[in-house]
């Protein structure tokens, strides 16, 4: 293995609280830091840790394509680590959650005979599940980057949760914008339609990134998401139309093989009678 060492890890969202013990020791020990985080508040924070912290914040601009501002990224870490330094990077939530360049990073560096590797972090989507009171496993979650639930045929289950990320932006095929406007968000609403109805209640929400701060948790009908005020920050959440529906079929074909594996034909009745497992919650609260 070569001299040189890259390391990501996450900060998480609520500033001061989220960052793990190992990802502030890999942050303390390193020879350089790069930031890629949500605030300059952040970015002194982690300066109090190491005292050569660069932040990437210079590399956006309004109008300049987001995918320049990543490989510009990348060629800064990669020019550290080939000098052979350790090198850690400390991007906002979690580092591989909506992240280009901390992937493509550990690829590249990799791919050169360097170590490198990422540490988790706290999400947007971590505290959007504590603060909505959603548990991904009572009925599914789906998650999307909204432009791409747009731009591509997805497949939409209404008796399961839908969280679209970066609804702030829907529709923006240039990567180079920090907003779109009510049309675009009109073309989303069309789109959702056919899967729910446009009185549809329906969530914005938007983790707080300082610890006296109060998450954002506002309802709304879907059909008013086009007017509604939103950031690169603001995810949508549509929790489910329809309660789950029973596959009759497959539970047949299990009570067969359950009813074998006892060597009992009255088990077929009693298992057909047995609700499928759900975890923690009653068949009866989620399906029909």
């Amino acid at each position: 293995m070569k001299p040189g060492s890259i390391v990501i890890v996450g900060t998480g969202i609520t500033l001061g609280s989220h960052l793990c013990p190992l990802s502030r020791s890999y942050i303390e020990n390193a020879d350089v830091v790069f930031a890629g985080v949500a605030d300059g508040i952040t970015e002194l924070w982690l300066q109090e840790m190491h005292p050569d912290v660069r932040s990437f914040a210079p590399l956006y601009a309004e109008g300049k394509s987001r995918h320049i501002t990543y490989r510009e990224m990348i060629e800064l870490m990669l020019a550290e680590v080939r000098l052979g330094k350790k090198v850690v990077c400390a991007f906002y939530g979690h580092p591989g959650v909506f992240a280009y360049a901390p992937h493509k990073v550990i690829e590249l560096a990799r791919g050169e005979g360097y170590a490198a590797h990422m540490e988790p972090g706290i999400s947007a989507a971590d505290c959007l599940h504590a603060a909505l009171g959603i548990d991904p496993g009572k009925v599914g979650c789906q998650y999307f980057e909204t432009s791409q639930y747009m731009f591509y045929q997805r497949n939409t289950d209404p008796t399961a949760y839908l969280v679209l990320w970066q609804v702030g932006i829907a529709g923006d095929k240039s990567h180079a914008r920090f907003a779109t406007g009510a049309a675009y968000r009109q073309v989303l609403v069309d789109l959702l339609a056919g899967h729910y109805p446009l009185n549809h209640q329906v969530i914005l929400y938007e983790a707080a990134s300082l610890p006296f701060q109060q998450a954002r948790i506002t309802y709304l009908p879907l059909s008013a998401l086009p007017d509604a005020e939103m950031n690169l920050k603001t995810t949508l959440v549509i929790p489910p139309a329809r309660k789950l529906e029973k596959n009759h079929q497959v539970l047949a074909r299990l009570a067969l093989i359950r009813a074998a594996e006892l060597e009992d034909a009255a088990a077929i009745e009693a298992f057909d009678a047995f609700e499928m497992p759900e975890g923690e919650y009653q068949a009866d609260d989620i399906s029909e």
